[in-house]
């Protein structure tokens, strides 16, 4: 089979040009399946304040105890209270997450009350990027996917690592669904 794209001849059982990565045929209705390009969260950075807190607690509990035999009970406290700021940082960060398939963007919030928004990629018209100064430095940034179908209906991927790479992803996501 002959790709349009660039003129490769190429097997005739292939769907896809094995040169340009161009879809010389179209998959049936049936066989079409959709499948995950990517899973974003939020970054750890995000939460190194609340973390290095329970780090000092941590190591406060034992200093305090080895020095003041009368103030132990601060010991297994603060070791709680570190224990807890660990358990919290990971419930938030695991409470947003974003998932990119081959047919639309994904928006999870919540642990115990779920809201799920979906984008249809064919109905993107804009992705930008948003880094400030701070998140430059570290790595990080904001994503803002908006629609075509409405004026309000933008996902806003806040915090992530590499927000540059994740958003030429779901350009690239973009184009493959158009074509």
């Amino acid at each position: 089979m002959r790709c349009p794209q660039c003129g490769y001849e190429g097997a005739s059982s292939s769907a896809f040009c094995s040169r340009c990565g161009y879809r010389v045929a179209a998959p049936l209705p049936g066989t079409q399946r959709e499948f995950n390009l990517m899973r974003v969260h939020i970054s750890w950075w995000c939460f190194v304040p609340q973390l290095v807190v329970a780090g000092v607690a941590a190591a406060a509990g034992p200093a305090i105890a080895l020095t003041n035999h009368a103030r132990w009970p601060a010991f297994p406290a603060l070791w709680l209270f570190a224990i807890l700021l660990v358990l919290a940082a990971i419930l938030r960060r695991s409470a947003t997450r974003w998932s990119l398939t081959s047919e639309r963007l994904v928006e999870r919030r919540g642990l115990l009350a779920l809201r799920r928004r979906e984008l249809e990629l064919a109905d993107i018209r804009s992705v930008e990027v948003d880094q400030r100064l701070a998140q430059r430095l570290i790595g990080l940034g904001d994503v803002t996917v908006a629609s075509a179908a409405s004026a309000d209906a933008a996902i806003r991927l806040m915090q992530v690592r590499n927000p540059q790479a994740v958003a030429e992803q779901i350009r690239q996501a973009r184009l493959r669904r158009v074509r």
